[in-house]
């Protein structure tokens, strides 16, 4: 019986390595722990996703309910780390060291509305490494002569592709399409979701404006501050491309903890 219990052990951390080798040839977001101390399971390994769903097992649930989410925030900042974790078992306390490390995918940035200035941010990004998608329900602007480097390129309403969406702490969402009727909702899906930069187009009367209609929808003075607008740090931009620059700049800043605005710190443990 040992032997057969240590053939199903090996095959099923052979179906891990397989599974995280997949996940990260296809660029998802993932960390792997793996006791590499303790009085019992050494090592034994674990999956977390970016919904806080595994794959293994450390062979003791408390333990697990601890590590799920260190290891879930490792997935977006990258982090390779040592960690002791006590929890109770039947005898007394038991102690165990793990070690997590976290795989996160390509930042991505989903730009709503295919209009002049999304032309330059797509530039920009593509050469930040970004991962970008273009929505626009209208196809006459969200064509492949106009954006050739987007990943995606989607014509569709955007709150309806939002809603179907992967959204994680790595995604930036830039909502530049001047019309209420394309922007609120979308603001209103993203502002539901745990995305790590949004900003919307628009002057700050625009945005005042638009802050009253949010609130009458039932968002919160918290939520909408989470809404960078007027979008872009202020370089004083005044063409497309000066806006894009100041746009994906102050995304960076944000995805560093750099902006005195921002709502995430990834890097903060």
């Amino acid at each position: 019986m040992c032997l057969l219990n240590g053939w199903i052990g090996e095959k099923s951390m052979s179906g891990l390595y397989e599974e995280l080798r997949d996940l990260l040839n296809e660029e998802k977001g993932v960390a792997q722990a793996t006791i590499v101390r303790g009085e019992e399971h050494v090592g034994a390994k674990l999956l977390v996703y970016p919904n806080k769903s595994t794959r293994g097992t450390l062979g003791n649930a408390a333990l697990e309910a601890l590590v799920v989410e260190d290891a879930e925030r490792a997935i977006w900042t990258g982090d390779a780390w040592t960690l002791t974790y006590a929890v109770e078992g039947p005898s007394g306390a038991l102690a165990f060291d793990v070690f997590i490390e976290g795989f996160p995918p390509p930042p991505t940035l989903v730009i709503i509305g295919a209009g002049h200035i999304a032309i330059p941010l797509t530039t920009f990004a593509k050469t930040l490494n970004y991962r970008v998608v273009v929505v626009d329900a209208r196809a006459a602007f969200a064509t492949r002569e106009r954006f050739p480097l987007a990943d995606e390129l989607i014509v569709e309403w955007p709150d309806e592709v939002l809603e179907k969406m992967d959204l994680y702490p790595s995604t930036a969402v830039a909502v530049l399409t001047h019309d209420p009727k394309f922007d609120e909702p979308s603001l209103k899906m993203v502002l539901a979701r745990n995305v790590g930069y949004i900003g919307a187009v628009g002057s700050r009367k625009t945005k005042e404006e638009r802050d009253e209609r949010l609130k009458k929808q039932g968002l919160t003075d918290e939520e909408i501050g989470r809404i960078h607008g007027p979008i872009g740090l202020n370089i004083g931009a005044t063409s497309p491309e000066e806006m894009a620059l100041a746009i994906m700049a102050e995304i960076v800043a944000t995805r560093h903890g750099k902006d005195a605005s921002a709502v995430l710190d990834w890097k903060k443990k």
